[in-house]
């Protein structure tokens, strides 16, 4: 199937190069050269700007960042969807809130093209694999025509109805729990060093015990390595936190929760941590409590 992917980054990348590996045609656009360049040596195709993806693409996923820049690489000045063909299958991997995957749906539709609202959850480790879970919502004809794409990037599909929007609500609620299990992932390990356990038998126990959870599995061990690139950054849980917090202003609902996590994420960005690893917004303990955290190994 001919498929353009825009937004190489940790999933992006992950969902082009499994779809390399299942056959189908794969178009990726990045503005990153490095992104590129390693599609194009998996034998994918890559380019730089949506404008220059094939017009005859069947179907197009997105992996951007935040519902502006889905909206710029669909209808910005050098955006693609004027140039696909109508009934062109337009898949929205991408956390934003529920109203405004509606908007995205409604200007595709009106250009005659389908929208299928599909965000997606597992990680660097799921996207590489071919084996993420996606959250689904929208016309059932055009996931007929997009099931290709999604049997080769996951292993899960959950398909929640025709209404485009419904998708976006769940992975909202599932980014609100792993925003909090990070945060306090971070906070256990953070009183722990503090109170003189041994970081990795610290790991080791709760990871067997009723306290772990994956976010606490996943993310601890990058913090045991002193690792702080960024699978998954800081500024990531700053956006998908605010999203959770908007659509509970707007519904009068309560989040205590989510708000003391998405204030922890904030002063990790404050203290210049954004673009680092989510994990280490365990810095923020680190720089309340002078605690020391482990340190990366040099090769």
């Amino acid at each position: 199937m001919k498929t353009g992917v825009i937004g190489l980054g940790t999933m992006g990348m992950g969902a082009a190069l499994s779809l390399v590996r299942e056959g189908h045609e794969t178009h990726g656009c990045d503005l990153r050269e490095s992104a590129r360049a390693e599609l194009a040596a998996a034998g994918g195709h890559a380019v730089a700007s949506p404008a220059e993806l094939p017009a005859d693409i069947e179907t197009l996923v997105l992996f951007v960042v935040n519902a502006a820049q889905a909206e710029d690489v669909l209808f910005g000045a050098t955006g693609c969807a004027a140039r696909l063909a109508p009934g062109t299958i337009v898949l929205g991997c991408v956390t934003i809130a529920p109203e405004a995957a509606r908007s995205l749906g409604a200007k595709l539709a009106a250009q005659g093209l389908v929208f299928l609202d599909t965000p997606v959850s597992g990680g660097f480790a799921a996207a590489r694999g071919g084996t993420m879970t996606v959250m689904a919502s929208g016309p059932d004809a055009g996931f007929i025509r997009a099931q290709p794409v999604l049997d080769a990037i996951a292993a899960k599909v959950w398909r929640l109805g025709e209404e485009v929007g419904t998708g976006s609500t769940v992975k909202m609620v599932n980014q609100l729990l792993a925003g909090v299990h990070i945060a306090t992932a971070a906070e256990a390990m953070a009183l722990g060093i503090r109170a003189g356990a041994d970081p990795q038998v610290l790991f080791d126990v709760i990871s067997t015990s009723a306290g772990s959870s994956w976010m606490f599995q996943n993310r601890v061990p990058h913090i045991l390595a002193g690792d702080d690139t960024p699978l998954s950054s800081v500024n990531i849980f700053v956006k998908d936190l605010g999203i959770v917090l908007d659509q509970a202003r707007a519904l009068t609902f309560p989040l205590p929760m989510a708000s003391a996590a998405h204030q922890l994420f904030l002063a990790a960005a404050a203290n210049g941590q954004g673009m680092r690893d989510d994990a280490f917004v365990i810095r923020v303990w680190q720089a309340l409590a002078g605690i020391a955290l482990p340190e990366k190994s040099e090769p």
